[in-house]
């Protein structure tokens, strides 16, 4: 369940994190109000960069000194992003009541923020009192509300139709199980079989048809359970409501089907007809993702634009700076000439790689971009490295250091220094002198 709040999560837009509240909300000489803004605005504002500055890097602290702020400044103009800053926080110091409660207040204050319901769903979930249970239903019920209203007009120009519309089935698959599973644990038994039926019927996936299957266990109606099982077992078992484990759902098939029959004799022909009646559709349900498995960032095999394989394991030995960056990403835009020119300074170290990783998710975007950009570092598929790495947010620069672990990282565009701040890294990484 974890692992299907944690997915939703990821599809909307990222937190706001402390150091993004620590950038002024516009542009100001010091001591002086920003344009449009009050004096009492700047002076709130000022508090505010006292406090997340006399916390360093202490998260405690931080906690702390965001608490304290909004007791003396209930009605922020930042009141949202401090709500947010906390949720992150709290959630790294693993303080779940904490990261509870203003997850709420964001909500409460943005009764339209999906991610944060999501949040609170799986941080409700953990309580797991029927009070708990019942507003994490309402949440779902709001997300999906949500989710189902939603138009292509209205999707993001770095998906194609086709994309956007499996993503969409994927997300209505994964909430309608999600609430499901949170019905069925409030023994709402009747409203969670109808959960895991829509979501099935959005998208057939294994953790619908088990719990299906333990339902309709449940009330004793093993032929049903029998049904449900044989799909469970049979279809991948990674899929977009999560995953199930194909031995247990083995053992409830054993259970049932001797329920049923007296003996396991015919459970192999059965399991066999039910994978020749699905074979054509489960393996293209839920494609494998690419590096699957992958231990390191050596051991990843990306791919050029033209298709062809990229293996990262030759550049052992190398010092490799990478770029993380999207067609859509606007900031990406910006920071990919001064990579660019970087990586030109560079031109003929043996012990350098420069490469730009793209991250989009329509593909066919790519190489007509990169041709009129005319970048000369070379381009290749991000083919899980991303999700390897942590990247949540665009752009994202890494260097690996000649044993393929990362050497310094950078999250997100400086507009001032960052040809400097870089070279330095490379530098460093390098062991040469500036």
């Amino acid at each position: 369940m974890r692992l299907i709040v944690a997915m939703l999560v990821l599809t909307f837009l990222p937190a706001v994190s402390p150091s993004a509240l620590a950038q002024k909300p516009s542009a100001q000489q010091p001591n002086e109000p920003a344009s449009g803004i009050s004096k009492q605005d700047a002076d709130t504002e000022a508090q505010l960069q006292k406090a997340i500055a006399d916390a360093g890097n202490n998260r405690a602290a931080l906690v702390r000194n965001l608490k304290d702020y909004l007791l003396r400044f209930p009605d922020a103009p930042r009141k949202a992003g401090v709500y947010r800053a906390l949720v992150e926080a709290c959630q790294q110091l693993q303080d779940t009541t904490c990261a509870l409660e203003y997850a709420e207040r964001l909500v409460a204050v943005h009764p339209d923020d999906s991610e944060m319901m999501l949040l609170a769903i799986g941080l409700l979930q953990r309580e797991g009192s029927q009070a708990s249970l019942t507003r994490a239903a309402g949440y779902a019920s709001r997300v999906l509300d949500r989710i189902e209203k939603v138009t292509p007009d209205e999707k993001s120009a770095r998906v194609s139709v086709k994309d956007w519309q499996s993503q969409q089935d994927r997300f209505r698959a994964a909430l309608y199980s999600l609430r499901g599973e949170i019905e069925k644990s409030q023994q709402g038994y009747e409203a969670a079989a109808k959960d895991f039926q829509q979501s099935y019927a959005v998208r057939p996936n294994a953790v619908a048809a088990q719990q299906l299957g333990e339902i309709a266990e449940m009330k004793s109606d093993y032929p049903k359970a029998v049904e449900e099982y044989l799909l469970a077992f049979v279809l991948p078992e990674d899929g977009p409501a999560g995953k199930v484990d194909r031995r247990e759902v083995r053992k409830q098939l054993g259970n049932v089907w001797r329920q049923v029959h007296g003996t396991e004799q015919g459970l192999g022909e059965q399991i066999l007809a039910t994978y020749d009646r699905l074979g054509a559709v489960a393996p293209n349900l839920n494609p494998p993702p690419r590096n699957k498995g992958a231990k390191d960032s050596l051991s990843f095999i990306l791919r050029n634009l033209d298709g062809s394989p990229f293996p990262l394991l030759p550049l052992k030995g190398k010092v490799v700076v990478l770029s993380f960056w999207a067609t859509w990403c606007e900031p990406c835009h910006e920071l990919e000439p001064e990579f660019v020119q970087i990586a030109k300074n560079y031109a003929g170290n043996a012990n350098l790689a420069f490469y730009a990783v793209d991250t989009d998710e329509d593909e066919n975007l790519v190489p007509a971009f990169v041709a009129k950009e005319k970048w000369d570092v070379p381009v290749v598929f991000a083919d899980g490295l991303d999700e390897f790495m942590h990247v949540t947010g665009l752009p994202t620069v890494i260097i690996l250091d000649r044993t393929g672990k990362i050497a310094f990282r950078m999250d997100g565009f400086p507009t001032k220094g960052f040809a400097e701040y870089l070279t330095s890294a490379i530098q460093d990484a390098v062991g040469q002198p500036n």
